[in-house]
This record gives structure tokens, C-alpha cells and sequence, in this order.
């Protein structure tokens, strides 16, 4: 993932803290898909839906980027939510796309297999 100048250990130490958060919350081996977010924010609501099918295969984590504590997620995101971030990566913006969510869970529940084995 590239990191822009600025307040970049500032991201990086935010977005681990909130991926281990989920992590250590979850008694699953299920990958956190955190959604930055704000209200009113009608796609993100519209990416919601989209998303309800997989619920059972993902902790969803959602954001809002208009909270003080997340003013460097604003700064870099407020123009572009919704933003999804898998496991701390970032994933994918505006629009849910499905078949980028599916393959990257399928390579996630894979290497969660391989481990197991």
C-alpha cells in the first residue's frame, strides 16, 4: 500500500490498532473489513446491503471519518468514502465490487486453510 507524506505513521498506526482491536475482539479467525464512513452517507448504506450476503465471512468495522479521533482518515478520505480496508489493506472505494471482495476473502480463507493443515 502506498503512504502519502504527512500523516503517514499517524494512518499506519490507526489502521493496525484497529485491525488488531477487531483481531483480539473476535474469537474467529474471520478477516476484518473495516468501512470509513460518515453520516449521512447514502452509498455507504447502499454498500452495506451488498455486503449483507457475506456477513458470515468478514468482521465488518465501520469508521466515521468525522470523529476528532479520526481526523487524518478524514483528511485523506473525504472525497472517497465509502473505503474499505481488508485486514488493514486497503481494498477497494466508492462502490462495492463484489468479485475484488470475493477473490481477495477466498485467497484470505485459503491461507487460513493452508495454516490449519
Amino acid at each position: 500500500m502506498l503512504w502519502f507524506q504527512g500523516n503517514t505513521m499517524q494512518l499506519a498506526k490507526s489502521s493496525f490498532r484497529l485491525f488488531l482491536r477487531n483481531l483480539s475482539a473476535s474469537k474467529t479467525t474471520l478477516p476484518v473489513l473495516t468501512l470509513f464512513t460518515k453520516d449521512p452517507c447514502p452509498l455507504c448504506d447502499e454498500a452495506k446491503e451488498l455486503l449483507k450476503p457475506y456477513k458470515n465471512r468478514f468482521v465488518l468495522q465501520e469508521v466515521d471519518i468525522t470523529l476528532p479521533e479520526n481526523s487524518a482518515w478524514y483528511k485523506r478520505y473525504q472525497f472517497d468514502i465509502p473505503v474499505f480496508h481488508l485486514n488493514g489493506q486497503f481494498l477497494m472505494k466508492h462502490r462495492v465490487n463484489i468479485s475484488k471482495l470475493e477473490k481477495q476473502l477466498l485467497k484470505l480463507e485459503q491461507q487460513v486453510l493452508d495454516v490449519d493443515s
